[in-house]
């Protein structure tokens, strides 16, 4: 499975999940200037998901018509601190998750 980090998220965060998950920034793609839309469009074609702290995402974007899942982090804030607690829960709801669909994922 091929994850996409979103670009608030820190790099960092790639490197915790299993080689089997193989996680990797917008940065590191290349895609750091791409708007949500265009970051959508060229995700779905490369990738299995996309994490993301954008609350706005979903009502700006159709997620629907993606052929991706859109992981969206509730945390306190984007220091790895903050998101290391949803590593697991990402984990545990990714092999579950259909395309299109937005998975929420929040801290205990």
């Amino acid at each position: 499975m091929r994850l996409l980090l979103d670009e608030m998220l820190p790099r960092r965060l790639a490197r915790l999940f299993d080689p089997e998950m193989e996680a990797i920034t917008v940065r590191q793609r290349g895609w750091a200037a791409k708007t949500n839309g265009e970051l959508l469009s060229a995700a779905q074609v490369e990738f299995d998901a996309l994490l993301t702290m954008d609350r706005n995402m979903p009502f700006q974007q159709n997620l629907a018509n993606v052929d991706l899942v859109i992981v969206l982090l509730e945390a306190r804030s984007n220091q790895l601190v903050d998101l290391l607690p949803l590593v697991e829960r990402v984990k545990s709801a990714l092999p579950e998750a259909r395309p299109g669909e937005l998975v929420r994922v929040s801290a205990p």
